[in-house]
């Protein structure tokens, strides 16, 4: 199948999930405040729930951020951080697998210089460039896309994700739960 026709399906699949989401109200439900009395309210349930909202709203383009600071709101720094670093990887997981079979390598039958330069720098060293990029973008979603599209193997992809997730998840913790003992939100 062209490259041109995988990318066309990824975007069709992105914007169904959307409409779903936004014509059956789903979306009202990936709120900081939902997902934090979730969590409280129903503690094992609650953080099933968590997990699942975290890897349904990376597929459609919300940031991991939100998750986090209502994990960190409801469990605490130590936590709240260890339940979102669960969510992530779950989710940044899924996203990779579901974007690969709608998607496949896409990127790489891509007839572009500057995609096959990013593509020969992932091959070169992919569990490094991984764990890089999920220092610096964390699960943003795009990235999820990119990496499920660009054929890197599944393995170096998890390892990446594995071990470039804690570092960023462990300062928004820290950040979170400061503003949250500022703002007495805690």
């Amino acid at each position: 199948m062209p490259p041109s026709l995988r990318l066309l399906g990824v975007l069709l699949f992105l914007g169904l999930i959307l409409a779903v989401f936004e014509i059956t109200g789903l979306r009202g439900h990936f709120s900081l405040e939902f997902l934090r009395q979730t969590i409280l309210e129903h503690r094992v349930g609650g953080l099933l729930v968590f997990i699942l909202v975290f890897a349904l709203g990376n597929l459609i383009q919300i940031p991991g951020w939100v998750f986090l600071a209502a994990a960190v709101l409801a469990l605490g720094r130590a936590w709240g951080g260890l339940a979102t670093y669960v969510a992530a990887c779950v989710s940044c997981v899924s996203s990779f697998l579901i974007v690969r079979v709608v998607g496949g390598d896409a990127l790489r039958q891509l007839d572009n210089r500057f995609v096959a330069r990013i593509l020969a720098r992932l091959d070169s060293h992919p569990v490094g460039s991984i764990f890089v990029a999920r220092v610096l973008f964390q699960t943003l979603p795009a990235l999820n896309y990119a990496l499920a599209m660009s054929g890197i193997r599944f393995r170096a992809y998890l390892l990446g994700t594995l071990l470039g997730l804690p570092l960023p998840i462990a300062l928004y913790c820290l950040f979170f739960d400061y503003l949250a003992r500022a703002f007495h939100l805690a």
